[in-house]
C-alpha cells in the first residue's frame, strides 16, 4: 500500500488531547526530585526508580542536602540502578553547582550542559516544570511509535526528534510526551491498533510499512 501524505500538525491532536493531563510515570513531587529521578532512570525502568526514591529523598531531601554529599554517600541508595557509579558522580556534581532547588535551570542549553543530562532528559524536566518547549521528548517508546506512524524514520533519537519537530509546529511539541504515553499504553511491542487514536494515519496499521 502506498504511504499516505499526512498533515501531522492536525494528525497528532487526538493523541495530544488524549494524554495532555497525564502525569509522567516518574513519581516526582517537585523539580529537584524529577531532575534526580530523570538522571537515574537512563537505561533503568521508571518502576525501579519509583521504588527507591523514598529512601533517596529521605536521605537527600533537596539540592542543598545533596550538594554536601559525596558520590560514595549516594551510591548505597542507588546500587540497583544501571551505571550507578557514574550517576552518583553526575548528581553530586550537579548539586555542587546548583546548591539549592531554585537554581535548577529550565533552558535546554543550561540543562544539557549539566553532567548526565541529554536532550531527552532536559525535555522531560522542562515538560514537568511546564517550561516552554525547546524540543520533543524522544524515549524508547517514541522511537518505536514514530517509526510505526511514519512521522520519522531510523532509530537515532536525535534525528527522530528533529524529524518530528520539522513535522509539527512548536505549539504541538507536547506530542513527544504524548507519543511516549501511547507507546506505554497502546502502541506496545505488540500493539492494540484498533483502539489507537492514531490508527487512521498510521503507516504500520494501514499497511504502508514493509
Amino acid at each position: 500500500m502506498k504511504k499516505q501524505k499526512v498533515n501531522w500538525a492536525e494528525a497528532v491532536k487526538p493523541v495530544v488531547n488524549k494524554y495532555k493531563n497525564s502525569k509522567h510515570p516518574l513519581e516526582a513531587k517537585n523539580l529537584y526530585q524529577m531532575l534526580v529521578m530523570v538522571v537515574l532512570s537512563a537505561q533503568t525502568t521508571d518502576a525501579l526508580i519509583n521504588q527507591i526514591k523514598d529512601e533517596i529523598f529521605k536521605a537527600f531531601p533537596n539540592m542543598k542536602a545533596l550538594s554536601g554529599a559525596t558520590p560514595e554517600a549516594l551510591i548505597p541508595y542507588i546500587t540497583k540502578v544501571r551505571n550507578f557509579r557514574n550517576k552518583a558522580k553526575w548528581l553530586t556534581q550537579i548539586a555542587a553547582l546548583m546548591k539549592k532547588d531554585s537554581a535548577i535551570p529550565l533552558t535546554m542549553d543550561e540543562l544539557v550542559a549539566l553532567p548526565g543530562i541529554g536532550r531527552k532528559s532536559a525535555n522531560v524536566i522542562k515538560f514537568f516544570a511546564g517550561a516552554p518547549f525547546e524540543g520533543i521528548v524522544v524515549d524508547l517508546h517514541v522511537v518505536r511509535v514514530a517509526q510505526r506512524l511514519g512521522i520519522a524514520t531510523g532509530d537515532d533519537p536525535g534525528k527522530i526528534e528533529q524529524q518530528i519537530m520539522d513535522s509539527v509546529p512548536p505549539e504541538e511539541w507536547e506530542v513527544g510526551m504524548s507519543l511516549s504515553f501511547l507507546g506505554r499504553d497502546i502502541c506496545r511491542p505488540t500493539p492494540d491498533c484498533p483502539v489507537c487514536p492514531m490508527n487512521k494515519v498510521c503507516a504500520f496499521y494501514n499497511g504502508a510499512l514493509k
